[in-house]
């Protein structure tokens, strides 16, 4: 049985494990992430490889980062979560754990995880839009992981849908990830708070004020019908279906795969999306319908791609 290795390098933990050829986690293992060092960040999963590989025998290790990955998979850019710049993390991980290694962009590897084994398994044309602080994306064309010529495509969040809108930590303004992101659900939930607390009663008492408003607040609040939640779903529901569409206009993939940490209350907007998407589709009513499906592999989708992308190397 071939044995791989993933590890999701994220901005406090690094998430490891050993994966087989069907997608199934063996062994975990969890450290902190050093994130101001680069050269401990490297040592830190060095050591949860070789605790991994010491009682499991592995042929090859896949490491998902969130950054620009080079078009070798071997560097990594910029980060924006990490202190890397220009970082050869291939080459240094390598040489700590004896093993071949695979670099690959996060939201990549969490898409291909979904598309071998979770909810695109059985398709060939997917788009993969994680819906959590901001938007990340995915792309796979014919069977194959598209990464653009210099391995920094499918960066889907950077899309700019209003012009002069609002700004954005990638330096732009108006990108599509600062209206359809969990960080866009709750400014928008502040908003409507503060423009009409009437319809905020629910969920100003669940967070005690507009200035301690959480995530988890405005979904519990709108699964009780408070009116201000209620809207900042809606509009979540109407920016990503109109992204969405405009993608579909460009790649016309067979199906959407919906993650991310928002993914997780998906049944409080994921029917508004698909019923967006379908009112504003190009060339409607004369062409099939994406399926919408919610990614099934929830926070292992990245450990279980960069482990199969690994493999497949």
């Amino acid at each position: 049985m071939a044995l791989t290795i993933g590890v999701d390098i994220g901005g406090t933990k690094i998430a490891s494990g050993v994966v087989d050829e069907h997608g199934r986690i063996i062994e975990r293992a969890l450290r902190h992430t050093p994130a101001d060092n680069p050269e401990k960040v490297a040592e830190t999963i060095a050591e949860a490889v070789n605790e991994l590989a010491g009682r499991h025998e592995v042929e090859a290790v896949g490491l998902g980062a969130a950054g620009f990955v080079d078009e070798t998979r071997s560097v990594i850019r910029f980060a924006p979560n990490l202190a890397w710049r220009e970082e050869p993390i291939r080459e240094k991980v390598a040489k700590l754990v004896g093993l071949p290694v695979v670099v690959e962009n996060d939201a990549n590897a969490m898409a291909w995880g979904e598309f071998r084994f979770g909810a695109g398994k059985g398709e060939s044309h997917v788009v993969c839009v994680t819906v959590g602080t901001g938007i990340g994306g995915g792309i796979v064309l014919d069977g194959a992981l598209y990464r653009g010529k210099w391995g920094m495509g499918a960066e889907l969040g950077h899309m700019q849908v209003m012009p002069g809108g609002r700004p954005c930590g990638c330096g732009n303004v108006g990108c599509w990830e600062r209206y359809a992101s969990g960080s866009a659900l709750l400014m928008d939930a502040k908003e409507n708070a503060a423009a009409d607390p009437s319809s905020a009663g629910c969920l100003l008492a669940l967070a005690g004020s507009a200035g301690a408003m959480l995530g988890e607040h405005v979904s519990e609040a709108a699964r009780q019908g408070d009116g201000a939640a209620l809207a900042a779903f809606a509009s979540l529901a109407a920016w990503l279906a109109q992204g969405m569409a405009d993608l579909a206009a460009i790649l016309d993939p067979s199906c959407f795969i919906l993650g991310g940490g928002v993914s997780g209350v998906a049944d409080l907007w994921v029917d508004a999306v698909r019923a967006g998407y379908a009112e504003r589709l190009t060339g409607r009513g004369h062409r099939p319908l994406a399926d919408i499906r919610v990614a099934e592999l929830g926070p292992s989708a990245g450990l279980v791609g960069a482990a199969d992308l690994a493999r497949i190397r």
